[in-house]
């Protein structure tokens, strides 16, 4: 049996359902990526695991895996700080989202906000408890907009769990007016077909509009009925965010989008979409589709192209745009973020990245698969771990960008040649557990203003990135970042 053919037997075993649901079938555990996960059940806690074995550069043992919550890394990463999770936010950290000297750290319970003006040093500002996975988070202005994925019973910050077969259920976007980030005040929420898993900002000068993300209907759930082929839009007037409302529901997929097989997931609307406003463009990663999308007018999204990829990508996740927007590298979150998908078994072309160009002009632009990329460092079978969250680094001339790989840790990488990308960096934990398989690991991994911010299960890390090929990013100062709304670096 080849490789290949033993790598996609490997996937079987995880099955579709674990991409779906955001876990495997036999963990006992919370899935984080999950439609309805519920909140109140954290997979972080499940495994209390010991400090391990301290700090240490390069490699780890002798079968490559480090021991039990050791760090280890790359010669040009350093760890400048870790804030370990706040008393009272126990939930699985999710996003982050970053303005001015700020960075806004989503979690299941809520959200964190921390001064990173000296980033060697962060320190809490303030922390919210608004319960609803995922918790997904950004911000523009005043406002900050929170993703609620778990079926709730209203939608203020002291609703309690609730089956999403109830009529009454709630899920959708929550809206605070952070002017005071000391103390945000919860202004609005706008309820949404299926939830919110993840949302995306495109603001204008007036109002932002929202491009909510949500998957997986069921006809027993009344707020979530097939077919499920778009996404929802939300209106928000910047100056009376009180008003925030549905403008539409946009379909995608007339034709249904892809039906699904026994390795990839069926399209039933969109996982996350990311927006590169400059150019007028949008990538969407939509469980079993990734496409291309003309927004010009932004509340009438136009599909450009569409690809799908059932040899290799379980479940289309997130999207990022090069920085002149001729590629896009599209992530595989196969197994739903709690699977082991980062050994031999399953190989380097399942569970990873997808670089693609963005060719012709105008109407007829299309996407065009060059290779994939994957962390070259093998995990252990008790460590989940899968592509996930990361962000350009800004390099002029080049394509670098830094991703989360839960407890594959965090990834430097450079896809400048789109045919041979490789790994320059990498910063990883050991796993929480080692004799059973628990979740862990970086969510979201982001470079700002000169460091990189990783919202892992064991708390905010601040990393340095010292190389001759990353250090000119660091002449790049932006005022906000929201990764899933691409800004043009200058």
């Amino acid at each position: 049996m080849t490789p290949f053919h033993r790598a996609r037997r490997r996937r079987r075993r995880i099955g579709l359902s674990a991409a779906l649901t955001g876990l495997l079938a036999t963990l006992v555990l919370a899935g984080p990526a999950a439609a309805t996960p519920d909140p109140d059940r954290d997979p972080t806690t499940e495994v209390e695991s010991t400090e391990g074995a301290g700090e240490r550069s390069g490699a780890a043992g002798d079968d490559g895996i480090p021991g039990v919550d050791e760090i280890v890394h790359s010669d040009n990463i350093t760890q400048l700080a870790n804030i370990p999770r706040e008393e009272g936010l126990s939930g699985t950290n999710s996003d982050i989202a970053f303005q001015g000297d700020y960075a806004f750290a989503g979690n299941y319970d809520g959200f964190v906000v921390y001064d990173i003006s000296r980033p060697s040093s962060p320190r809490l500002v303030t922390q919210v408890l608004c319960p609803g996975a995922q918790n997904d988070i950004s911000v523009t202005g005043d406002l900050l907009f929170l993703s609620v994925d778990s079926s709730r019973s209203d939608d203020s910050c002291s609703s309690e769990s609730q089956p999403a077969t109830e009529a009454d259920s709630w899920e959708g976007i929550r809206v605070f007016d952070i002017s005071d980030v000391r103390a945000p005040r919860y202004v609005s929420a706008v309820e949404t077909a299926c939830g919110s898993h993840t949302h995306t900002l495109v603001p204008e000068r007036r109002d932002v509009y929202v491009y909510v993300s949500s998957y997986a209907p069921d006809a027993s759930f009344p707020d979530c009925q097939p077919p499920h082929d778009g996404i929802s839009i939300v209106k928000v007037p910047r100056h009376a965010p009180e008003r925030a409302a549905l403008s539409r529901f946009e379909v995608l997929f007339p034709d249904g989008g892809f039906p699904g097989d026994e390795d990839g997931s069926a399209t039933t609307g969109c996982h996350d979409i990311t927006v590169y406003q400059a150019l007028d463009l949008a990538a969407g990663a939509c469980m079993g589709d990734g496409i291309l999308m003309d927004i010009s007018r932004p509340d009438r999204p136009r599909v450009l192209d569409r690809v799908q990829d059932a040899e290799h990508f379980a479940f289309w996740h997130s999207a990022t745009f090069s920085q002149d927007g001729s590629k896009i590298v599209f992530t595989d979150e196969l197994g739903g973020g709690g699977a082991p998908t980062c050994d031999a078994t399953v190989g380097d072309e399942f569970g990873a990245n997808g670089i693609y160009h963005v060719t012709g002009r105008g109407h007829n632009r299309a996407l065009s698969f060059q290779s994939y990329y994957k962390i070259p460092r093998h995990q252990s079978q008790t460590e989940n771990c899968v592509a996930h969250n990361g962000s350009l680094i800004p390099v002029p001339g080049r394509d670098i960008m830094v991703q989360s790989w839960y407890q594959g840790g965090v990834s430097v990488w450079e896809f400048t040649d789109s045919d041979n990308p490789r790994e320059i960096g990498y910063f990883e934990r050991g796993p929480v557990n080692g004799d059973e398989l628990a979740f862990g690991g970086s969510w979201s991994a982001y470079y700002y203003n000169g460091h990189v911010y990783s919202n892992d299960q064991k708390g905010l890390d601040v990393l340095r990135i010292d190389d001759r090929r990353t250090d000119p990013a660091r002449r790049v100062h932006l005022d906000e970042l929201n990764a899933q709304t691409q800004p043009t670096y200058r």
